[in-house]
């Protein structure tokens, strides 16, 4: 399976499956399609899906964690998320999960959905979450290990969903 975030949604089919994500400065189409697409736009990303926990579905709160991993790091990281401990899965108002591999970047997306923006707030605060995240600063965690496979820090972007 794959994922593309579009800047535009007029090239695709009309059967493709499209959701638009709008965040307060700017707004991408997300499509998820088993089919690989040759052709994208210079502004285009596209991701092979690793892992991916229930359908996309409309009005919800996407939370979009963007790793950069360096090409040496990539093994190791794909094979902690292989691993997760998947119990976000169980958190109130969780909508879904897809970790991405990037196709032309080397940025990672994380993408969690959400029933809404508070679900996401109090899965950040839950026991889930940092047993998630619990190695994270330490000499276990991949952020500690040399070499450094993360050559930029991460970022966050959230997004509303809505299906075109």
């Amino acid at each position: 399976m794959y994922i593309y975030f579009l800047a535009n949604a007029s090239n695709r089919e009309a059967d493709d499956h499209v959701f638009e994500m709008k965040a307060r400065d700017k707004s991408l189409y997300l499509l998820e399609t088993e089919t690989l697409i040759e052709e994208l736009g210079e502004n285009d990303k596209a991701y092979h899906v690793l892992d991916a926990e229930l359908d996309l579905k409309d009005n919800t709160y996407a939370v979009c964690n963007n790793i950069p991993v360096t090409e040496d790091g990539k093994a190791e990281f794909e094979q902690r998320f292989q691993n997760r401990a998947r119990k976000i899965e169980n958190e109130p108002g969780f909508a879904g999960i897809r970790v991405c591999r990037p196709l032309n970047s080397d940025t990672y997306v994380i993408l969690t959905l959400w029933e809404t923006e508070e679900d996401f707030q109090n899965w950040k605060q839950s026991n889930a979450y940092n047993h998630a995240h619990k190695k994270r600063g330490t000499e276990k965690g991949l952020d500690k290990q040399k070499p450094q496979i993360f050559p930029r820090p991460s970022y966050v972007e959230t997004y509303l969903v809505n299906v075109l």
